[in-house]
């Protein structure tokens, strides 16, 4: 079945940010309805399957492959401080970059390098601070983790009829239901 123009353009809207709230508005739907909206929109099976279609060709048009998302999660996981730095002569931790693989780049999320003067006169000395940071290790394992299977996320639903409610309450309290 073909879709609405406005359906078209809540599923362009969509591969902006994938957050349906904000496609429907951006699409022109009521901001004060936008999020009842793009949850009627997303479980429309034509426009649920033009949003896969849309992701599909855009992952072969940027030539981005599962593989290559988990590849990069996994430098980010199995990233090791020990792959930055070494154990100085007095024990202290010497950062070395100096044989850092793109691979091992890649985790890093943050350098800072402060250079400054500590102290005054004769006894002022230049110090160097480098301080680094790797990406969160966890959430890329979490992340390799749901998408191999490991973890099972499971919602348990129950719903109680007002029948069984009645019978609930025959059982507990005797009740019988007549006055």
């Amino acid at each position: 079945m073909a879709l609405t123009p406005r359906q078209q353009r809540f599923v362009d809207e969509y591969l902006v940010d994938l957050n349906g709230t904000q496609a429907a508005t951006r699409a022109g739907y009521s901001p004060r309805t936008a999020n009842e909206q793009a949850a009627r929109l997303l479980a429309n099976a034509s426009v649920a399957a033009a949003v896969q279609a849309a992701k599909e060709k855009r992952a072969e048009r940027v030539e981005i492959t599962q593989d290559m998302v988990l590849k990069e999660l996994a430098k980010i996981g199995f990233a090791n401080m020990h792959d930055y730095m070494r154990v100085g002569p007095d024990g202290d931790p010497v950062l070395d970059f100096s044989a850092l693989t793109r691979d091992q780049a890649a985790a890093l999320s943050e350098v800072t390098v402060e250079d400054y003067v500590d102290g005054r006169g004769e006894d002022a000395r230049e110090v160097k601070r480098v301080k680094f940071k790797l990406a969160d290790k966890r959430a890329s394992l979490v992340d390799i983790g749901k998408h191999i299977g490991m973890f099972k996320e499971r919602i348990e639903v129950k719903h109680v009829t007002e029948l069984e409610d009645d019978e609930l309450d025959r059982q507990i309290n005797g009740y019988t239901g007549k006055a």
